[in-house]
């Protein structure tokens, strides 16, 4: 049954059927049927019965595309319209935080003044509690004394 030429390199074998295109022909042929035109290349006919269900499936095939493609750019245009929105509140929430920063730190700033302004008031009141304490001491030597 084989008819044509093997090659073996190494591992790989080849195989070259003789008369491949008849070979091929016949063995999409029914059984017991010979090939049409006896292995000359003769086209069937076509059946137009088969050629009018093969348009009706196309034109059904681009309707169902068409379809697809309708219900996609919709989709895209939600998804468009919910990341322009996401990008939005996402800029809105970064320039308030940016003002909350600069008002916090200008309250901060305030805050540092206050404290120092504070610590200058301050400042006196050690001497003042020195004082305080030699006074009291000097009413306890006389409270001492008057007993």
């Amino acid at each position: 049954e084989l008819e044509g030429t093997v090659l073996r390199e190494g591992r790989l074998t080849q195989f070259v059927a003789n008369n491949l295109e008849r070979r091929i022909r016949l063995s999409g042929a029914p059984r017991g049927e010979p090939p049409a035109g006896g292995g000359g290349s003769s086209i069937p006919a076509i059946d137009p019965g088969a050629l009018q269900d093969v348009v009706a499936l196309a034109g059904q095939v681009a309707a169902q595309v068409d379809e697809l493609l309708r219900n996609v750019h919709c989709g895209l245009q939600a998804l468009t319209a919910l990341s322009v929105g996401c990008i939005q509140t996402y800029r809105d929430g970064v320039e308030s935080l940016g003002e909350a920063a600069d008002l916090s730190i200008r309250a901060m700033y305030a805050l540092v003044a206050r404290c120092e302004e504070l610590d200058r008031a301050m400042q006196p009141v050690p001497a003042l509690a020195k004082r305080i304490r030699d006074m009291k001491g000097t009413l306890e030597r006389l409270e001492g004394l008057c007993k």
